[in-house]
């Protein structure tokens, strides 16, 4: 008898597994990311494996997105913000908290320090995805000698011979840093000075452009002597330009995360975890690193480096150069100063 019950039981089980996996098929998945920011094969791995579908969008920056999540521009299920916006998103009431018992992956395969980062304390609302620096990428074969300071972005010796981000927070942030402030300042005499010596950058004709994405294959195609440029991307055209050099300068910079987070309006919470639990597992992640090139928040995947990866700060931060970098906060309370200094250097 208790053999019949078993292979009863068994039998109802694979009858109503079809039902489950049915109810996921269902779903569609809206994910809002930054550009060229995941191996399209894995959406397809994902869809595959769990018959959940992904509607894939893209931003260029995270202060876009956040303009879109704020504004009713769109209905997302996982979000990728950074880790000043996650703060932002946090006191708006804007996220769902997350359920590390639905995710494993998440829950044992984070580097320890990807717990409890300040903007996100036991990280209640956010999964890391990536993480990085901001520097500068330069070619050896239009500099003298090794680039170690900010100063280089503003010597005139490099005629429109420098890219700038087209970031707000990045160019104002390393501006200050070459400064002597803090990436987070709040007094307008320290902006005002960043906003003179961008536009003096500007008219003593240094700066070719204000770029994002696309700086990646100029500096490649030898564009430019140098760019302000996060980690991944320099990564990217290290590989297909082996004259190209990153380095964190020696005021210090900003390190950053970007992580996966979920709206409170999501109506797709339980396939959310899910897709976030994907990316965290060994496979996806390590496939992830080599399409992105960023610092993956993985365990095994740095485990995994070899010998020259994980002696390459565009890759690995050392300890040292960790030191001298700071996270991003939010300073909501204070854009419209940062936003009217910014009018002016980009005008």
């Amino acid at each position: 008898m208790k053999k019949l019950s078993l292979i009863l039981a068994l039998v109802l089980a694979w009858t109503l597994m079809p039902f489950a996996a049915g109810a996921l098929a269902e779903t569609t998945l809206t994910v809002y990311n930054w550009y060229d920011y995941i191996d399209e094969s894995v959406l397809e791995d994902f869809e595959d494996e769990t018959g959940i579908k992904v509607d894939y969008v893209m931003f260029t920056t995270v202060e876009e997105m956040y303009v879109k999540m704020t504004t009713g521009g769109g209905k997302y299920d996982i979000i990728v913000p950074s880790d000043y916006i996650i703060e932002r998103l946090i006191k708006d009431d804007m996220l769902a908290p997350m359920d590390f018992d639905k995710m494993p992956n998440a829950k044992n395969n984070l580097l320890a320090n990807m717990w409890n980062a300040d903007y996100d304390l036991g990280n209640q609302y956010s999964v890391p995805y990536m993480w990085g620096t901001v520097g500068i990428l330069y070619n050896t074969e239009y500099v003298d000698g090794e680039i170690t300071s900010w100063s280089s972005l503003f010597d005139p010796q490099y005629q429109r011979d420098v890219f700038m981000l087209d970031s707000i927070r990045d160019t104002m942030g390393v501006t200050l840093k070459y400064l002597g402030y803090n990436l987070n300042e709040r007094s307008e005499e320290a902006l005002a000075q960043v906003r003179d010596l961008l536009i003096k950058q500007k008219t003593d004709g240094i700066v070719q452009g204000y770029l994002v994405d696309e700086v990646k294959d100029k500096m490649v195609g030898g564009e430019a002597a140098m760019a302000v440029m996060w980690s991944g991307d320099a990564m990217y055209a290290i590989e297909d330009n082996d004259s190209l050099v990153y380095v964190v300068p020696e005021e210090g910079s900003n390190v950053w995360i970007d992580a996966l987070c979920i709206p409170k309006d999501s109506q797709n919470y339980e396939a959310a975890l899910k897709f976030i639990d994907f990316l965290c597992r060994e496979d996806i992640a390590q496939r992830n690193y080599e399409y992105i090139h960023y610092c993956s928040p993985i365990q095994q995947v740095v485990d995994n480096l070899d010998e020259e990866e994980a002696a390459n700060p565009a890759v690995n931060p050392s300890p040292e150069i960790i030191e001298r970098c700071d996270f991003f906060h939010d300073i909501m309370d204070y854009m419209d100063v940062y936003n009217k200094y910014w009018m002016e250097i980009r005008s």
